[in-house]
């Protein structure tokens, strides 16, 4: 019996590595739906080769022109939906049995617990589902009865370094620490007072991953894994404290678990996001990822450094987020959204981005955070906040 698989974000970066993983092991999975924003290009294409019962596109006007596109294509008999609420449905359809949620930023919240509160199985690429509604994501989770995969790199590789039978959201027994590992960025060796003037082009640039321009940006803000940093200590029911953010430019352990008796547990692996989908799919078994081994000797060496906060203010600012509790989470998350598209499209320079954030946060409380429609005003408000710090800080 084939696994039914629905993929929220089909056309980016993820969403492409999972398909690949997918074709590699057919006999093992039907693709059931796929969902892309704008990028009917690319949808179409992966129709023909898999050819899904239904497709959303969230753009009405592109849903409308792929609609046209499939008549007399020969997919013709696939379902197109239209609008973020068929991002809902199609992630709790019957036949679904895994989603790989893979939305970037905000927008990926309520599919993704759409499908923790049907009881999916939920391969979790979207970081920002879990900052923004912590708790009442992994409460759904619990309740439901969904399993839950994490995919970023460095929590699959953390829950591969987890005791046997570990389940996301519970605290592992004798585990003391968690080394979160960082590859630190295009500019982790910059001089901090060039870094003013750098360029969107240089930002998107990374040096070890093949990212979406919104998640690289991230990195080399180095906000990603404050955001990582936030979502394990939900993902594996750890303090702050308890997770240590290292550099390690190469990029080969992916993170490690540090034991009370002294142990310290690694996972490594070429930089390749088709790794982690393959454990996630397979789990709890494993196949073929079709990602070459890794040459230790072509490695050779690994270099690892602490964090400076002061080239990298976005890991602050995390830690207070995390450390404020509440909506800061979701408040952090939100601005940094609106930052990192101001910078994208010009408005801003690179380091005034964790400036908007600080800014951003400063006007909020830490209230609690217990309903989503709570986490979702914050949500809105924090955008609007930060959008109008930009207009400020431009003119």
């Amino acid at each position: 019996m084939k696994k039914g698989i629905c993929i929220l974000g089909a056309t980016g970066s993820i969403g492409v590595s999972t398909l690949d993983v997918v074709a590699r092991h057919s006999h093992l999975y039907k693709v059931i739906a796929l969902t892309a924003n704008t990028n009917i290009v690319d949808l179409y294409e992966q129709c023909l080769v898999h050819h899904p019962e239904v497709v959303v596109v969230v753009n009405e006007a592109k849903a409308e022109e792929f609609k046209v596109q499939l008549k007399d294509s020969p997919v013709s008999d696939i379902e197109v939906l239209s609008g973020v609420k068929a991002l809902e449905h199609v992630a709790t359809l019957d036949n679904v049995d895994s989603v790989m949620a893979a939305i970037v930023g905000a927008a990926g919240l309520l599919p993704s617990l759409a499908a923790a509160k049907a009881g999916k199985t939920i391969l979790l690429a979207n970081k920002e589902a879990l900052v923004m509604s912590g708790t009442i994501f992994m409460q759904a989770v619990t309740d439901s009865g969904a399993q839950l995969l994490p995919i970023d790199s460095e929590h699959n590789a953390i829950f591969q370094c987890m005791p046997a039978a570990y389940v996301s959201g519970m605290q592992a027994k004798g585990v003391r620490r968690i080394l979160l590992t960082a590859s630190g960025g295009p500019f982790r060796s910059m001089p901090i007072e060039q870094m003013r003037d750098v360029t969107p082009a240089q930002a998107v640039a990374h040096p070890n991953w093949d990212m979406g321009r919104k998640i690289s940006v991230d990195s080399a803000t180095m906000m990603n894994k404050g955001l990582e940093m936030i979502e394990a200590c939900l993902l594996f029911d750890m303090q702050p404290e308890q997770i240590q953010i290292v550099i390690h430019p190469q990029s080969v352990i992916h993170s490690m678990v540090d034991y009370v008796d002294g142990t310290v547990l690694a996972q490594m692996g070429n930089p390749d996001m088709r790794i982690p989908i393959a454990y996630s799919l397979a789990w709890p078994e494993r196949f073929d990822s079709g990602v070459a081994p890794l040459d230790i000797f072509k490695v050779a060496r690994m270099d690892f450094e602490e964090p400076n906060l002061q080239r990298f203010p976005c890991l602050r600012l995390a830690y207070q987020a995390i450390h404020a509790g509440g909506i800061m989470p979701t408040v952090l998350n939100a601005a940094n959204e609106i930052a990192v598209e101001a910078f994208l499209n010009e408005q801003l320079r690179f380091t005034d981005i964790a400036v908007i954030i600080e800014h951003t946060m400063a006007k909020f409380e830490a209230t609690t955070a217990d309903t989503l429609e709570l986490v979702l005003a914050a949500d809105a408000e924090a955008r609007v906040v930060a959008n109008h710090l930009i207009v400020a800080l431009s003119h």
